[in-house]
């Protein structure tokens, strides 16, 4: 599975492919273990199964990461979450942003299995981890539906509440903070202003106050019907 960028870095604009094999989504990430219960108890109160450890790894197909403006999910029972992206090229990392879009029906059954079912929209802008590693706490993640005619804002938070990558590498490789080479992570997430729930629309952003740039993306959502 072949994702294309364009990196954004002190160097100017280029071109940058990473061939993915691996894709883990990192769950239960946050920093702050009431935080965490927070997620937990708005996850629990759909349903959700509490988890057995955190932070928890779950590892999807590679081929369900996607860089469309659209993407069909079964039922009306899915939605969004905002969440950095970071992956390994040569010997360096890289940070975007993806969507861990996740089936809230199949979730109280499993969560492994509702995060394998639908895509996960990840941007097509990059930027180098390094230029922003110093200051990572203070980059901000936010995300956006469509509700009742007009663009809501669902979620909104820094990275300060969530665990940094190398921590999250390191619980994921057993102590090495360095991805193995095609290997990409979605990093967590913060609460959802209102509760989870589905839409028509997602835009999410990553946004570095230090460097003032942002990364976008926003995607539709078709609902196909759940046939029996």
């Amino acid at each position: 599975m072949t994702l294309h960028f364009t990196l954004h870095s002190a160097n100017g604009t280029s071109d940058l492919d990473l061939e993915l094999k691996d894709l883990v989504v990192a769950g239960w990430a946050g920093r702050d273990r009431a935080a965490i219960d927070h997620h937990i108890e708005e996850l629990a109160a759909i349903g959700v199964p509490r988890p057995s450890t955190v932070p928890l790894f779950y590892r999807v197909s590679d081929n369900t990461a996607v860089q469309t403006s659209r993407i069909q999910v079964v039922g009306e029972e899915s939605s969004g979450e905002v969440e950095t992206f970071v992956f390994r090229v040569g010997d360096a990392l890289y940070v975007s942003i993806a969507s861990d879009h996740t089936d809230r029906k199949l979730e109280s059954h499993s969560v492994a299995l509702s995060k394998q079912i639908c895509a996960k929209p990840v941007a097509n802008t990059a930027w180098p981890f390094a230029e922003v590693a110093d200051h990572w706490d203070q980059l901000v993640i936010r995300a956006w539906i469509d509700e009742n005619g007009s663009e809501t804002l669902y979620q909104d938070g820094t990275l300060a509440t969530l665990r940094t990558p190398q921590d999250l590498i390191s619980g994921f490789t057993g102590g090495t903070p360095m991805l193995d080479e095609h290997t990409g992570m979605i990093c967590g997430t913060v609460g959802a202003i209102g509760g989870i729930r589905p839409s028509t629309r997602f835009t999410m952003e990553l946004f570095d106050p230090v460097l003032n740039r942002s990364i976008r993306h926003s995607y539709t959502i078709d609902m196909l019907p759940e046939v029996q």
